[in-house]
């Protein structure tokens, strides 16, 4: 089977798929690997690497979705909002589509790919087990938006973040607010740390607490509690806005105390919930930054504006998203080590592995034969049942 990388066509997107130094465990496990010229130059990897590796160079992107049975991107229709949908008319039949997807984005994206016959997984979508932690592109990229978060924060505050001791005197620490300690939050607490910050982190699951104290946090205790904090993958559930409404009143001191708040709440498929109001922002000190990882949902403060960074009551609201491509040549490694191994767990004997008793299969299936065929997605939209389980069900 011939596996296709086609360059990333997000404007400004820098990332690509799949990176020189994983195309000789594709070719070892049958696999082969064309591109399209350029798609790894912005990342870092040219593309003679490439060929040194074994894979093929094509001219043009129409070669390499002609060419491929399996086409590997970062940002697929559906993540891509704005020029994505030029893919579609390049899709053939029986395909095999693998990358960010964002099925809980729109319903219209996934029919689109399911019309065209497609067979597409959704990373996004990966369980977060044991078994597919090499596979978890999710986790890889909110590891570098969590770090590059900080780094923007340090660029932006008009303090330094460590305590110093000079012959002018002392300067003491920057003060550093975590919102939300997931992967994203737990690696922006680790770098503040590193850069030498006062770093406190809040989250409304307990059990993180641990966690954030061994990376050297203070873990925010609010007399405050959520009802199912997390899910059974471990990630926060959403709650009311009654709960919300509590939270705020209670951060709002902690925050005000803060020069730094990095916030990471975002629940998939909904609008951000906001945790950051006009009266915090108002509150804290000028030149103060708050860097909004839910930007792109909508963001976790009321001030915040996708893709643009704002200062309102001297607080600078730094609402840019996809950050991972900000550092695209470890992103790009992360990603294809992650996608490398899913394709090695998809493909068996050289042949596509749709065993849907697999869980990691079963949860990142999105279309398979003109139908979107997985099952949270379809409760998620409320759609009927699939007309091959309806004809099933007729004739018993």
């Amino acid at each position: 089977m011939i596996v296709g990388v086609p360059r990333e066509i997000y404007p400004g997107e820098r990332r690509v798929s799949l990176v020189p130094a994983v195309v000789p465990s594709l070719m070892k496990a049958g696999l082969e690997v064309v591109l399209e010229a350029g798609a790894g130059k912005d990342a870092g990897y040219l593309d003679t690497e490439y060929t040194e590796k074994g894979a093929r160079v094509l001219p043009s992107r129409g070669d390499v979705f002609s060419t491929a049975d399996i086409v590997v991107q970062v940002l697929c229709h559906g993540s891509n909002d704005k020029t994505g949908k030029n893919d579609v008319a390049l899709f053939r039949r029986d395909q095999v589509l693998i990358g960010f997807l964002r099925p809980l984005g729109s319903l219209e994206t996934v029919e689109d790919i399911a019309s065209k016959g497609v067979t597409s997984f959704s990373i996004e979508l990966m369980p977060r087990t044991t078994r597919a932690q090499s596979m978890d592109a999710l986790s890889s990229m909110a590891t570098i938006s969590g770090y590059k978060a900080v780094i923007l924060a340090a660029d932006t505050l008009p303090r330094l973040f460590p305590m110093l001791t000079t012959a002018a005197g002392t300067l003491t620490p920057g003060r550093v607010l975590v919102i939300g300690a997931g992967v994203a939050g737990l690696q922006a607490i680790a770098t503040a740390r590193r850069l030498g910050a006062v770093v406190s982190a809040y989250d409304l699951r307990p059990v993180v607490k641990e966690q954030v104290q061994s990376l050297g946090g203070r873990f925010v205790e609010l007399p405050l509690e959520a009802k199912d904090a997390q899910d059974a993958g471990g990630y926060a559930r959403a709650q009311d806005e009654a709960f919300y409404r509590r939270q705020r009143d209670l951060l709002g001191k902690v925050v005000a105390e803060s020069e730094v708040v990095i916030t990471t709440a975002v629940v998939p498929g909904k609008k951000s919930p906001i945790l950051v109001t006009k009266e915090m922002v108002a509150n804290m000190a000028p030149g103060s930054v708050i860097v909004d990882l839910a930007a792109e949902r909508g963001g976790n403060c009321e001030f915040t504006r996708a893709g643009e960074s704002i200062v309102d009551h001297g607080v600078t609201i730094i609402g840019v998203y996809n950050l991972a491509s900000t550092v695209p040549y470890h992103a790009s490694q992360m990603y294809a080590r992650n996608v490398t191994a899913f394709l090695l767990h998809l493909i068996r004997d050289g042949k596509l592995n749709l065993n849907t008793a697999d869980e990691i299969i079963r949860e990142t299936l999105i279309t398979k034969d003109g139908e979107v065929v997985n099952g949270k997605l379809r409760q998620f939209y409320s759609l009927p049942g699939l007309v091959a389980q309806a004809q099933e069900g007729s004739q018993q």
